[in-house]
């Protein structure tokens, strides 16, 4: 570990981190990312994710109390990648008093009246919380990028030429990270990376079972057919924001159970190697103690006080 980086530092957490699936900070990628399969088809993945959600709990009590770190995760991907059932399936188990999930449709009129971040910061996790974004900002480098038209909507004038607007919305991202990352939230992005034939696969089991057929969208089905477009945003959003202390995991969505198990081992890593504590408790003398204890028992044993 760098000696420079205070050990409570997104960046000293995160370099504990050990995943095949942590995009670099170089900005060297020359392509979209490819792999979509699990390397092994025998990971035992759902065992492993119920391995990995029990051993998250104990960390989520201090992080709950002590309220000193936030943890954010970012899940990205198209459509059909497995966001809902990976976040239903990873934080199955936890104290829901303590998770934050929100989810970025398209913008409402008073979102696209203000700068493109601010719809997301209203929902930041508080400390003590871990925070879900099911799609966010990176909505506006992504679908926006593949989708132009859309920026009419966000500018009462001509929106800017896109060589000084793609750049200017990547530096806004990392500073805004940046920022996170000196205020304590621990920042993880997650891309689910499907392949074109999975997500054809799962629009077919959309169309043809009955309980999944509320989820299938004709717009899906136009939308994947720009998939080069989205290779392309994809790359230059992975060589753009993938950063020391808000880095990007590209991770194989085919499997959906490797996937989810990927994701949970990630962040319980993450969460073990925040410096957790519970508060201080409230000194109560001994004498004063007894009296409570007294009363309390009195109580339970249907007296009245004073009796």
């Amino acid at each position: 570990m760098n000696s420079t980086v205070a050990p409570d530092r997104p960046e000293a957490v995160i370099e504990r981190i050990r995943s095949p699936w942590m995009v670099s900070f170089d900005a060297k990628l020359n392509s979209a990312p490819t792999v979509y399969a699990a390397p092994d088809s025998n990971h035992n993945g759902k065992r492993k994710l119920k391995q990995a959600r029990k051993a998250i709990r104990p960390y989520q009590h201090p992080l709950y109390a002590g309220k000193q770190y936030s943890i954010l995760l970012i899940f990205q991907a198209l459509d059909a990648a497995g966001k809902d059932g990976a976040i239903r399936e990873i934080f199955a188990g936890l104290d829901p008093a303590g998770v934050n999930i929100s989810a970025f449709k398209q913008p409402t009129s008073r979102e696209l009246s203000h700068d493109f971040l601010w719809r997301t910061v209203k929902a930041l996790p508080a400390r003590g919380e871990i925070g879900v974004f099911n799609r966010s900002y990176y909505e506006e480098v992504l679908t926006v990028r593949v989708h132009p038209e859309f920026l009419a909507g966000q500018y009462a004038d001509n929106p800017p030429a896109a060589q000084a607007l793609w750049p200017a919305r990547y530096r806004a991202i990392r500073e805004h990270e940046f920022h996170l990352a000196t205020a304590n939230p621990l920042v993880l992005k997650f891309w689910l990376n499907v392949s074109p034939a999975t997500q054809a696969r799962r629009f077919i089991e959309r169309l043809d079972t009955p309980e999944k057929r509320w989820k299938f969208s004709r717009g899906d089905i136009r939308e994947s057919a720009f998939r080069a477009q989205y290779d392309e945003a994809l790359l230059h959003m992975l060589n753009e924001t993938s950063r020391p202390w808000a880095p990007w995991f590209c991770i194989p969505a085919d499997d959906r159970w490797y996937l989810r198990w990927q994701i949970a081992d990630i962040l319980h890593q993450a969460i073990s190697a925040l410096p957790l504590h519970y508060p201080e408790v409230e000194k109560i003398p001994n004498e004063e103690t007894r009296e409570i204890r007294s009363l309390l028992n009195r109580r339970m044993n249907g007296q009245q006080n004073g009796e």
